[in-house]
């Protein structure tokens, strides 16, 4: 007997089977759907709990995408040996999975509902993110879940002109383009991108491109649900009178909330607002009604905020749709940073600082694929102050982890080779204020701050959040968004880049699905607002200074013959750490003899490359040396003059004239000479000479000797 009901629907896309399969692992889920993609495999389960919520004001959905490191065949590393918290990846993925399907949720629904997408099989061809999007989206349409969907998701990489659907891991790493979206048969809700300085144009194809790719899988899980999916969930019957309700708060506080938003100020705008809600909630004497009120109330604002733009075009801070707030920016704000820039647009302010640092501050990254080194790091901080309130504190968060990598895709493309500025470079954005678009803050603030600290971009870089507000076919789209705007309105549309084109673009829809042609029009408008931006930006720094700050280490490479480098490191590492615990200095020896040396200042370089420069190189005969006394004997007396090693003054060449009776008449230890290589003897040891300086110089012997 076969105890399983295995339903499968298999698929051609992009030169490679993709399949979904349901009904025989994890069973007891609302919806569980097996996705292969080539040899990479994801479970994706959906589970809803049965009891709707209506003391919330927000939809409960919480997605979880998991790898495990079984699925590259590899073991976890740390002490523990298994997996633990979030790493970045999983993290990003979990954000990329739950931002297009959470808008197609019906706004009714209040149930919680958990998404856990887990990685059984990578291939380390095809990256288990978009399997995972995919799978989503067809075990929420197998689990009775009012959700109107599917969605389809696909990445698309750009290179030699051509559009790539669903590029390898190793041909993504050679593309001019890394963009994800995701979307339903009529539009597009999300798009993730890093682009090397593409045009607006290339830009909008690919996301046409990538629109009609994923169209075949939508497809099939359609026929996949028609054939196997759960009957519809019923929605909770309300006993409330909802229009009543709100006529009731539109009566007692609506005219409070329209004359708030005649205010420009946040902070008193918000508190206008919060005396208008408390007002209008004052009329409400049902503890049910009050629950559904502040639903409501949000409502009534966001209808009030969209009126005013939609019928005079004028918003909350009273700026026609494509004006940019104002921009103020200083760099160099304390003299012991590296680089630091403060940027501040409007009621937005990035505090952002820049630190160098050596090869041995790169991150290493134990990737499923396998394990590398970043040598630039972005993190993004938000401080609750930044908003005038009370928050946690405590590790990032999922938007501070998402805000810090768009920002550092906006900048990577920008950034010069390892080869050409071998530091790690760090930059941290301190979020001070925040009133719309804090991302976008970052990127021009990290722009400055990496000028400021010598860090040769190709070119500046700056970031704008677009808006949108669309009531059936009409629609305005917004330049330069404020909090109020991005919350109440029905897109994020973020694009950063340089004079010649986008580095990075994000996109997010609150609606079901948005056309191509806004699309379009946002990009446009977005580009004449970076340009403006960029203007600004260029009046503080525009292009990074010739040096680097004088605070920061100090960095040389050399190159050695390979078959001296076990010279330099000596038996089990003993010379390389004897010369960083003398000198200071952090030393990086590669296989191909590439040696760097860093070092907090001048000195502590120069004295850890001229050792290593002695241990590769022999002495020259005729050549003169600074050398150290380092013992006297009857005979004579030994010198340090040429990194470690050691050469014999004999007492009948420690000066010109009568030899003298002892050598510590001339000299003793701890003395620094001035020696010269005369030869060397039976054995390979160096003769030095003090006598023939002194002969060759006419100085006094006192000059030889301090």
């Amino acid at each position: 007997m076969n105890m399983f009901e295995v339903y499968r629907k298999e698929i051609e896309w992009g030169n490679r089977t993709f399949s979904f399969e349901t009904g025989k692992i994890a069973r007891q889920a609302d919806g569980a759907v097996l996705a292969r993609y080539g040899n990479t495999a994801v479970l994706c389960t959906v589970v809803i709990n049965k009891t709707q919520r209506h003391d919330i004001d927000f939809f409960p959905l919480s997605v979880h995408y998991q790898e495990k490191t079984y699925a590259a065949g590899k073991v976890p590393g740390g002490f523990f040996k298994r997996e633990s918290r979030p790493n970045e990846k999983e993290t990003l993925t979990s954000r990329l999975i739950d931002r297009p399907i959470r808008p197609l949720f019906v706004n009714e629904f209040k149930n919680e509902v958990q998404v856990i997408c887990t990685v059984l099989a990578h291939d380390l061809k095809n990256d288990p993110d978009i399997v995972a999007m995919l799978g989503t989206s067809a075990a929420l349409c197998l689990s009775g879940a009012p959700f109107l969907g599917p969605i389809g998701a696909a990445r698309v990489g750009y290179s030699d002109g051509q559009y790539i659907l669903n590029p390898t891991i190793d041909t993504a790493k050679k593309s001019e383009l890394d963009l994800v979206l995701a979307g339903t048969q009529e539009g597009l809700l999300m798009v993730e991108s890093m682009a090397y300085e593409l045009s607006e144009k290339v830009m909008l194809d690919a996301i046409n491109f990538g629109h009609k790719s994923f169209q075949p899988m939508i497809d099939a899980i359609i026929e996949l649900a028609e054939a196997c999916a759960k009957d519809p969930m019923d929605l909770p019957e309300t006993k409330l009178d909802i229009k009543a309700i709100r006529r009731k708060l539109e009566a007692s506080g609506k005219a409070m909330m329209e004359t708030a938003y005649d205010e420009p100020n946040k902070i008193k705008r918000q508190n206008k607002i919060i005396d208008a809600k408390k007002k209008a909630i004052e009329s409400i004497d049902d503890l049910l009604e009050e629950e559904v009120a502040n639903t409501l109330l949000k409502n009534i604002e966001s209808d009030i905020v969209r009126s005013r733009i939609l019928n005079t075009g004028k918003r909350i801070d009273e700026r026609n749709t494509s004006t940019i707030r104002p921009i103020a920016a200083e760099i160099g704000l304390f003299p012991r940073l590296h680089g630091s820039a403060l940027f501040t647009r409007g009621e937005t302010q990035a505090m952002v600082i820049t630190t160098l640092g050596s090869s041995h501050d790169e991150q290493i990254v134990d990737a499923l694929e396998g394990e590398y080194r970043e040598h630039f790091l972005l993190h993004y901080n938000f401080s609750a102050f930044s908003v005038n309130e009370v928050g946690r504190m405590g590790p990032p968060g999922r938007r501070e982890v998402g805000h810090g990598k768009l920002a550092w895709r906006s900048l990577k493309p920008l950034l010069p080779s390892k080869e050409h500025f071998p530091y790690t470079l760090r930059v941290v954005s301190e979020i001070t204020e925040a009133n719309g678009s804090s991302s976008m803050a970052t990127v021009c603030g990290a722009s400055l701050s990496l000028m400021d600290a010598g860090v040769p971009l190709v070119r500046p870089v700056a970031g704008i959040a677009m808006g949108l507000i669309k009531k059936g076919e009409e629609f305005v789209v917004l330049s330069d968004i404020l909090g109020d705007e991005d919350e109440l309105g029905d897109m994020d549309l973020k694009v950063a880049g340089t004079n010649k084109g986008i580095t990075a673009l994000q996109m997010d829809i609150k609606i079901t699905s948005i056309t191509i042609e806004i699309i379009k029009i946002a990009l446009e408008q977005a580009k004449n607002g970076r340009l403006d931006i960029l203007n600004e930006m260029n009046k503080i720094l525009p292009i990074a200074r010739e040096h680097v700050s004088k605070t920061a280490p100090k960095m040389r490479s050399i190159k050695i013959p390979v078959n001296k480098i076990r010279d330099v490191i000596g038996s089990r590492g003993k010379v390389i750490r004897e010369i960083c615990e003398t000198t200071g200095a952090k030393i990086d020896v590669e296989d191909d003899g590439n040696v760097k040396i860093v070092a907090v200042d001048k000195i502590a370089l120069e004295a850890a490359h001229n050792w290593i420069y002695s241990l590769i190189s022999e002495p020259e005969i005729g050549k003169v040396y600074d050398g150290k006394v380092v013992k006297t004997l009857d005979f004579g007396a030994f010198v340090n003059f040429f990194g470690s090693k050691d050469g014999l003054v004999h007492i009948s060449q420690l000066t010109r004239g009568k030899r003298p009776e002892t050598v510590s008449e001339v000299v003793k230890e701890g003395d620094k000479v001035k020696v010269k290589v005369i030869g060397f003897d039976d054995r390979g040891k160096v003769k030095l000479s003090m006598k023939i300086i002194d002969q060759d110089t006419g100085n006094d012997l006192a000059d030889n000797i301090k």
